[in-house]
């Protein structure tokens, strides 16, 4: 069994316009969601082992303060530049590399989103599914040993949240 647990980075300031897209960082309520979510992973036990995340700042930011808030030792954590800019077969087989029994994803829409939509056999019942809004979380189990066995349509729905659900 394998787990994932894809996040979309949490709300990023968009207050200097000229700063480069990659160097942006979370605004207010990216910094207040992105703790939520993990409250809300840790209360669940969703806690990973094994962290792919993009390296831009926001999805960095987004993954300090989630792991800040999660217990027991700090999931191993591989920053992968391939992240920014990825389509969702890029994602997926970055997914295939991983080696951590339960993994987060962190990156950027609109590829969180189509790859969620395309490894889910059964897509949430939630209205925001379609968006996945920022700091977005599904988590999906996998019957594989092995992520190289993860293929469309075969991950069962565990959970799914977006903040607006933890108000």
């Amino acid at each position: 069994m394998r787990r994932l647990i894809l996040i979309r980075h949490a709300k990023s300031s968009w207050d200097d316009p000229d700063i480069d897209d990659h160097a942006r960082t979370l605004n207010d309520r990216g910094r207040h969601d992105a703790p939520r979510i993990a409250r809300w992973l840790a209360e669940k036990g969703h806690v990973p082992d094994e962290v792919l995340c993009s390296d831009a700042v926001r999805a960095r930011e987004t993954w300090d303060l989630i792991s800040g808030g999660l217990p027991g030792d700090a999931a191993e954590l591989h920053l992968l530049p391939e992240l920014y800019h990825a389509g969702p077969r890029e994602m997926i087989a970055a997914l295939h590399r991983a080696r951590g029994r339960s993994v987060a994803m962190i990156g950027h829409n609109p590829t969180v989103g189509e790859v969620a939509r395309r490894l889910a056999a059964t897509a949430p019942d939630h209205p925001k599914f379609g968006q996945y809004p920022t700091a977005a979380t599904l988590v999906l189990d996998f019957r594989t040993d092995d992520w190289r066995g993860v293929l469309p349509d075969t991950g069962t729905l565990v959970d799914f949240v977006v903040p607006k659900d933890l108000d």
